[in-house]
């Protein structure tokens, strides 16, 4: 028997490799001679860089980089276990978290660590690069990411701005130079995850619907649509790219469609894109089980997580899923998009803290009894 394990991880409790290692455990305990194989998954944010670096036995690197306020860091991103292939979440030094809740933003914020992340991998060789948007402190358009290329950008005047690109310089550029990008990224295929649809400009732009979260007031958010609808003007004039209206583009604060117009990126579903990276679907083909799970299972699922990715490829090949979940809101939707069967790890009515405290024993408990039922149904 082979079972697949290809969790995604319990957020604020445990990575996705804890969870398949919990799995595992869970499974050798009822019978020892179960073929295993571990594929922990990501959906394209947080934990796809871990998840992708372990599933293809690749390696981090570290890397100087410049935070969203200017600041020098050390950031962190992946190599697959292919030796080409670079996968960097932006939120690793563009991210929210990494600026003071009192000082947040956006018209104060870069993206020029990302870019010197991008830099850094190409640099190593990798020429396949992809790239996680969720979670930024930004809204810049991807201005500062370009800078740290060699993209300049310049005033009226023809004065290069020399300071890092951010939101609240977007209105100054006048120009864009893409003479200095770098030569090596005409050789890259960079691809982007990106689960959201929002366009750049509007009420479902990145400025109305996403500066609040890092901010930013009634003011700064008018003040940031101005800003990006008159260097939209320049970026669409000068990069040839027609970009405001694609979905998508107003992620990550307009990263999105600088990464498409700067770069030549193309955009897609986190999750299609760590399938694709980890091999999942050859991976899988003979498998006769495969056990996922993330922290909360409801409706929301069937649009483009995690799980809703591995049913899909397991359906094709008539796999029973079985999903091990924190917790669930039930839905026939969760069954028509073709997992067999899911459970909560909770024992019973349980606080919040006791479950993450105890995750990793209450995950492996779970697997024994799923597999036990699966043996017996045999």
């Amino acid at each position: 028997m082979r079972i697949i394990i290809a969790p995604d991880s319990f957020k604020g409790s445990l990575s996705a490799k804890e969870v398949s290692d919990a799995i595992e455990s869970g499974i050798i305990s009822v019978d020892s001679t179960i073929e295993t194989e571990k594929i922990p998954m990501a959906d394209g944010g947080e934990g796809t860089v871990d998840a992708l670096v372990s599933s293809t036995k690749g390696r981090l690197i570290s890397a100087k980089a410049t935070d969203p306020l200017g600041r020098e860091m050390t950031g962190r991103y992946g190599i697959l276990g292919d030796n080409a292939t670079a996968v960097i979440e932006m939120a690793a030094v563009s991210g929210l978290p990494l600026v003071p809740a009192r000082v947040r933003n956006p018209l104060q914020t870069t993206t020029f660590g990302t870019g010197e992340l991008i830099q850094n991998a190409i640099k190593l060789g990798c020429r396949t690069i992809i790239i996680g948007i969720g979670g930024s402190a930004t809204n810049d358009c991807g201005t500062g990411m370009a800078q740290a290329l060699g993209v300049m950008f310049k005033r009226k005047d023809g004065s290069v701005i020399d300071e890092y690109m951010r939101g609240g310089l977007l209105n100054e550029v006048d120009s864009i130079d893409m003479s200095g990008l770098s030569a090596l990224i005409k050789d890259c295929d960079i691809t982007v995850a990106c689960d959201v649809d929002n366009p750049l400009l509007g009420e479902n732009g990145c400025a109305h619907v996403y500066a609040p979260q890092k901010g930013a007031n009634e003011k700064i958010v008018d003040k940031l649509e101005k800003a990006m609808s008159s260097f939209a003007d320049v970026l669409e004039r000068d990069t040839g790219e027609k970009v405001r209206d694609f979905p998508g583009a107003g992620a990550a604060g307009g990263l999105g469609a600088g990464l498409m117009a700067f770069l030549n990126a193309k955009l897609r579903p986190g999750i299609d894109l760590v399938l694709n990276a980890a091999n999942f679907e050859q991976r899988i083909s003979e498998a006769d089980l495969i056990l996922t799970g993330e922290g909360k299972l409801d409706e929301q699922t069937v649009y483009g997580k995690t799980i809703a990715g591995i049913t899909a490829v397991a359906k094709k090949h008539s796999i029973p899923v079985i999903a091990l979940v924190g917790k669930f809101e039930d839905s026939p939707k969760l069954y028509e998009m073709g997992l067999t069967s899911y459970f909560s790890i909770c024992e019973g009515p349980v606080r919040m803290d006791y479950a993450v405290k105890n995750s990793k024993r209450l995950i492996k408990s779970l697997a024994e009894r799923i597999i036990r039922m699966y043996l017996s149904s045999r």
